[in-house]
């Protein structure tokens, strides 16, 4: 434990960073694992879904949680597979 009084401000700030970058990448994937499974069923709201994706894609690259080329690759990848079942 941080003995200085900024060093225990920064152990909260990061503790609060990280439960934030954890539900935010908790629920990219439950997103991305749902476009999956419409993709592979070829459900009737598969656009949709991968619409929803790659927003939440773009979201968590705006806020620094995953790099951009991670997310176009995904993108692109959800994407191709979109058009190839459409």
């Amino acid at each position: 434990m941080p003995n200085i009084k900024s060093a225990k401000k920064r152990v909260n700030v990061i503790a609060t960073k990280t439960a934030r970058n954890k539900a935010i990448k908790s629920n990219l994937k439950t997103v991305i694992k749902n476009a999956d499974l419409a993709l592979v069923n070829t459900a009737e709201n598969r656009k949709e879904t991968v619409e929803v994706a790659v927003r939440a894609l773009d979201k968590a690259c705006a806020k620094g949680i995953l790099h951009r080329n991670a997310v176009a690759r995904k993108k692109s990848q959800l994407t191709t597979r979109l058009n190839a079942s459409l």
